[in-house]
């Protein structure tokens, strides 16, 4: 069986603070989505995998989301964890395009 994705619009890229996350659940997925200083944006899976923090109340340092209970951090294109050992979290493709932030997730 073949796994199939959808192109969502989330927001405008303005609704995203700099350096900061904002929640959404789309398609069955709680994402995390960011805008870094440069407007360019990231989505990953809305929980850590550690303990289950809230990746949206963290951070964007560079292009590392950092979790907000215990500042692992994960690479925001790849959901790569800094600590050895560590789990990634799930990261979605996001683009920016007219102003509107799009993320793509698969279908479940």
């Amino acid at each position: 069986m073949t796994s199939t994705a959808v192109r969502v619009p989330l927001c405008t890229l303005d609704e995203i603070a700099v350096g900061l996350g904002r929640a959404f659940a789309v398609g069955g997925h709680s994402l995390a989505v960011f805008r870094g200083r440069d407007d360019r944006v990231f989505a990953v899976a809305g929980r850590c995998p550690h303990k289950g923090g809230p990746l949206a109340d963290g951070m964007l340092i560079g292009e590392q989301v950092v979790c907000p209970l215990h500042a692992f951090r994960y690479h925001g294109a790849s959901g790569e964890c800094d600590q050895p050992g560590a789990c990634a979290v799930a990261a979605f493709p996001a683009e920016v395009r007219a102003g509107t932030v799009y993320v793509t997730v698969p279908l479940a």
